[in-house]
């Protein structure tokens, strides 16, 4: 693996940490909501900042669009910052992944991570977001 991915593991890994340990006390097939609170919990626990229901707005050719959007989780670091969406669900789909780059495209926020609590074993997946390919890499 590449310096470079290595550095990006860094950056998410300690709110992947959080996660697991929600979902290793909480257990599967909870509610989402259940989850987010139990992450707020653990965060601050674990002396991580963040910003919990993160509201932004995006911008169309340099004029402020007024709809505002909220990811789940904003972590911030030293460095960059970390978008954390929840799921519950079944499993993993495209339309997941499709809101998570749209939000960091939208946001500017390049790192972000796509946990899904709800089956037995927790899926996540890690991303980070080219601004200059407009391409999300999972690593």
């Amino acid at each position: 693996m590449s310096v470079e991915k290595e550095k990006w593991k860094q950056i998410v890994y300690p709110a992947i940490g959080a996660c697991q340990e929600v979902h290793k006390q909480l257990g599967p097939f909870l509610n989402e909501y259940m989850y987010q609170e139990a992450l707020a919990i653990e965060l601050a626990l674990r002396n991580i900042a963040f910003n919990k229901e993160y509201m932004f707005s995006a911008n169309y050719k340099g004029h402020a669009i007024e709809h505002k959007h909220y990811v789940d989780f904003c972590i911030v670091n030293d460095e960059t910052s970390v978008i954390v969406e929840c799921k519950a669900v079944e499993a993993l789909s495209d339309v997941h992944r499709q809101q998570l780059w749209n939000y960091m495209r939208l946001s500017g926020i390049n790192f972000g991570v796509l946990y899904n609590f709800a089956p037995i074993y927790a899926q996540c997946e890690k991303y980070y977001y080219d601004p200059q390919t407009y391409k999300m890499v999972a690593f």
